[in-house]
C-alpha cells in the first residue's frame, strides 16, 4: 500500500487535465502540468499537495467566484460522464476550493457544497462556514438533513460533528451541541447506513462533553427500530467504555451477579513488538442476562503516569449458570499512533462497566 500523498500522481493529473481541456475555457494542459510539478512538489505531504492543487486549479478558473463554481460543476459532470473519480479522495480539492475562495459568498458556496458533496465529501470544508456564519450555516445544515440525496444528508451530520477527527475545531458546538440536535433528530431513521453511522459518531462526540444529553436522546430513541437502537448503542460507546452508570442501566448491564475467576496473565514479561496473553473465566450466577466483557490496558507513559485504554472482548446473552473461558492477546507491535514505553503496565477486566480485577505486567525493550 502506497503513501496517501501518492494519490496525486502524474497519471492522476494527466487524466484530470484531459477533462479540464473539455471544461475550462483557454485551458493549457502543458502549463497546468508544469505548475503542478513545481520544484517542491516531491517534498510536499498529502495535505500540502491537495492545497497546492487547489491553488494551481484556481489559476485556470474565472476569478469571479460564482463563474468558477459553474466551471467546477461542469467539470464534475464531465468526470462522471467519463467515469473518473467519483468518491476519489484526490478530488477533495474541489471542496477545499470552496473553503479557500468562497468564504465571503455564502449563498454560492452553499449551492456548491450541495452539488460537490455528491461527488466527494465536503465535511471538512463546511466547518469554517459554521465558525463564520454560526446559526445561519447550522440552519442550512438542518435543511440539508431533509435533502433527497444521502450524501447531502450525511454532510449535515458529519460536517457539524463537535469533534470531527482531523478537522477544524468548533468550540461553540463542544460547549453547547443544542443547535445540531435537530439534524440528528431528522436523521435518526435515515435509510442510509453511512448517514446513521455519522449520527452515531456525532452522538459519541457530544457524549465526551455532555453525557447527559446523549443519555436523554438514548432513552427517547430506544426501541424506535433496530437501526435506531444501533445508532444509540454506537453513539454511547465512549460512555459504555467509561462504565457510565446510567447508560449501563439503560442496557440492563449489571456486573454484580457475574463472577470472574482464574484471571491469569500468561506473559508477565512482554517485549515491545510482541503480544500480551491472558485468560479468564466468567460465570453468570443469575437468570439469563447480557454480559459486556472488556479489558483495559493501563499504558505506562514517559512521565511515569498510566493511561487507560479500554478494549471490548464481547457482548452477548449468557444463560443462567453459564460459564465461559476466555483467552485473549493484546499486541504491542510498534504503530505510528501509539508509542510504547518499557516499564510496569496494568491490565484490568471490566464486566458490565465494573472493573472486577487488575494485574500488572512488565513491558521490556
Amino acid at each position: 500500500m502506497g503513501l496517501i500523498k501518492d494519490i496525486y500522481s502524474p497519471s492522476f493529473y494527466n487524466q484530470f487535465a484531459d477533462i479540464l481541456v473539455q471544461t475550462v475555457p483557454s485551458f493549457t494542459k502543458k502549463k497546468f502540468i508544469e505548475q503542478i510539478f513545481d520544484a517542491d512538489f516531491k517534498n510536499k505531504e498529502w495535505k500540502d499537495r491537495m492545497k497546492h492543487t487547489t491553488r494551481v486549479f484556481h489559476e485556470f478558473l474565472p476569478k469571479d467566484f460564482p463563474r468558477a463554481v459553474k466551471v467546477i460543476e461542469k467539470t464534475i459532470a464531465t468526470l462522471r460522464k467519463e467515469n473518473f473519480g467519483e468518491g476519489n479522495l484526490a478530488f477533495i480539492f474541489f471542496a477545499d476550493y470552496i473553503e479557500t475562495y468562497g468564504l465571503e459568498d455564502l449563498p454560492t458556496s452553499v449551492k456548491a457544497f450541495e452539488f460537490i458533496t455528491q461527488f466527494i465529501s465536503c465535511e471538512f470544508a463546511v466547518r469554517p462556514f459554521i465558525l463564520k456564519y454560526g446559526k445561519k450555516m447550522i440552519s442550512q445544515m438542518v435543511d440539508w438533513s431533509l435533502h433527497k440525496n444521502d450524501q447531502v444528508r450525511r454532510l449535515s451530520s458529519e460536517g457539524s460533528r463537535p469533534r470531527l477527527p482531523w478537522a477544524m475545531a468548533i468550540p461553540a458546538l463542544k460547549k453547547d451541541p443544542a443547535p445540531i440536535l435537530p439534524i440528528l433528530e431528522n436523521l435518526k431513521k435515515d435509510p442510509s447506513e453511512s448517514v446513521r453511522r455519522s449520527v452515531a459518531n456525532s452522538l459519541n462526540d457530544i457524549a465526551k462533553d455532555h453525557p447527559e444529553v446523549v443519555l436523554k436522546i438514548a432513552k427517547k430513541w430506544k426501541g424506535i427500530s433496530k437501526e435506531t437502537d444501533a445508532i444509540i448503542k454506537h453513539g454511547s460507546r465512549t460512555l459504555l467504555k467509561q462504565g457510565h452508570t446510567e447508560i449501563l442501566k439503560l442496557y440492563g448491564l449489571d456486573g454484580k451477579d457475574v463472577h470472574l475467576s482464574e484471571f491469569k496473565i500468561l506473559t508477565p514479561k512482554v517485549k515491545i513488538g510482541h503480544q500480551l496473553e491472558f485468560s479468564l473465566c466468567l460465570l453468570n450466577d443469575t437468570d439469563n442476562q447480557t454480559i459486556r466483557a472488556e479489558y483495559a490496558v493501563y499504558y505506562y507513559k514517559s512521565n511515569g503516569q498510566l493511561s487507560k485504554k479500554v478494549f471490548k472482548i464481547s457482548e452477548r446473552m449468557y444463560q443462567a449458570g453459564e460459564k465461559a473461558v476466555i483467552h485473549r492477546k493484546q499486541s504491542f507491535k510498534l504503530i505510528t499512533t501509539r508509542k510504547f514505553y518499557a516499564g510496569r503496565h496494568q491490565l484490568s477486566i471490566i464486566i458490565n462497566g465494573e472493573e472486577k480485577a487488575i494485574k500488572t505486567f512488565e513491558l521490556t525493550v
